[in-house]
């Protein structure tokens, strides 16, 4: 089992049809596998939503809704998704970012890692950590480095030079150390989070004057609810001007082009080794990552940049160069594992197996997703299935969404107070309320930990 993580990166890739981006590695990956194109992140902040995928559990559930509190503060015998491989025979070892780190900030440190769940781990630090950070353009100096408008273009340092490379190289060590037998690696890559660091050639792919930013429609402005744009203050793009978020995006892009070339070089070394056709492959980010829709950047909105999420399961003897159009959940990552594997996984998992879907993409599958996010002392709740998305904030007392997906793909028309669509708001609602059914203790984790600022070190 190779689980590949990636840090804050959005569906702008080719395999989802971007054309601008260059994700050769990734696409490829793509087409050994089953690419599934509506896929959604619980919580689109880092501790939340990795917390959910790794104990198959939902926020409301691990209590984790901010980067502080630690799910076994609540739950100390829960049983994580690597920790039911490492239970059962399995090698379990962890390479990089796979649980919250603070980025970059504790880089080169577990972080809020989870002890019970690998037999190793390693944590890697490379020249954009040790030696860079004080070259680092801040196009927003009030923001630390990990909730920032930041970048730099290394003129001097090797892939192999940057944390992901040594992530890349450590991985590739334990693939070879432990090929003979039953293996769980989890490879976590830092990009491309922000600060936006990457070798220079990464930044020649992207001519800058050919990057855009989406337009931003005053009249969605005013039909939004107040709590819906608040992740990005100030508003728009962090007071950034166009031309330093222009920037920040050729840089996020150059990024997502480093990080593809270190999982191009973990998929090289599974295959010199023997290992692709009896290793199951996962990729994932832990959530999406606005890039000036709507004004917003970075994360923690219900909007589909935010929530949505790449996703693909590369299963050998299943299907291959698939797109599944299901409405999926990173929740449902635990209980697949475990079922590929035939593993025997523990009670009371919040997700479904998606075996169905990898077998046949096109498979029945009549599933939402839902999402949420967190605003000072109340939650906003998203549902999505295959045409719709709603959202409510704080229980609906402060402002709804509807948007629909046929027309509207990009949510521009909020159409939840048109009385044409009052069934439909009726029937979201009572799928939000299926999961939702109050906000729990206004969406603070037991211990009321000290939240951290939208998208701070995540």
């Amino acid at each position: 089992m190779l689980f590949i993580a990636v840090d804050d990166m959005n569906n702008d890739l080719g395999c989802y049809g971007h054309t601008q981006v260059k994700s050769p590695c990734i696409d490829k990956l793509a087409s050994q596998g089953v690419n599934f194109t509506r896929a959604y992140c619980q919580f689109p902040l880092c501790s939340p939503s990795r917390s959910s995928i790794m104990t198959g559990l939902r926020p409301d559930t691990t209590r984790v809704f901010d980067l502080k509190y630690h799910f076994r503060a609540g739950m100390p015998d829960v049983v994580t998704l690597s920790q039911c491989f490492l239970q059962q025979g399995y090698y379990a070892a962890r390479v990089g970012k796979i649980y919250h780190y603070g980025n970059p900030g504790e880089i080169g440190t577990s972080g809020l890692d989870d002890a019970a769940s690998w037999k190793e781990v390693f944590n890697p630090a490379g020249v954009d950590k040790t030696a860079l950070e004080p070259d680092i353009i801040n196009n927003t100096p009030k923001r630390g480095l990990g909730s920032s408008m930041s970048l730099l273009a290394d003129k001097t340092g090797r892939d192999e030079d940057h944390t992901d490379g040594k992530v890349a190289t450590q991985a590739i060590e334990l693939l070879e150390k432990h090929k003979a037998g039953p293996f769980f690696l989890a490879v976590g890559f830092y990009r491309p989070h922000c600060p936006f660091v990457a070798p220079a050639k990464y930044f020649d792919i992207y001519p800058q004057e050919q990057i855009k930013l989406p337009e931003i429609a005053p009249a969605f402005r005013d039909s939004a609810p107040e709590p819906a744009l608040s992740s990005t203050k100030p508003w728009p793009h962090f007071g950034c001007t166009e031309q330093q978020a222009r920037e920040a995006k050729r840089a996020y892009y150059a990024a997502i082009s480093f990080v593809d070339a270190q999982i191009g070089r973990l998929l090289d070394a599974l295959e010199r080794l023997g290992l692709r056709e009896n290793t199951i492959v996962v990729f994932w980010s832990d959530h999406g990552y606005h890039l000036g829709e709507h004004g917003l950047w970075m994360k923690q909105s219900c909007f589909e940049e935010s929530a949505r999420v790449p996703f693909i399961i590369s299963v050998p003897g299943m299907a291959a160069g698939k797109k599944s159009l299901r409405t999926v959940e990173l929740l449902d990552l635990y209980p697949t594992l475990a079922d590929l594997a035939g593993l025997k996984a523990p009670e009371g998992l919040e997700g479904a197996s998606l075996r169905p879907l990898l077998a046949d993409p096109s498979a029945e599958w009549n599933r939402p997703a839902y999402t949420q996010v967190q605003r000072a002392v109340f939650p906003g709740h998203s549902v999505r299935t295959a045409r719709w998305r709603y959202t409510e904030w704080d229980g609906g007392a402060r402002g709804a969404e509807l948007y629909d997906h046929h027309a509207d793909p990009q949510e521009l028309k909020n159409l939840a107070a048109n009385p044409a669509q009052s069934t439909t708001v009726a029937e979201m609602k009572a799928l939000l309320k299926k999961v939702h059914p109050v906000p729990v203790e206004g969406g603070k984790s037991v211990e009321g930990a000290k939240k951290a600022g939208p998208g701070e070190g995540s």
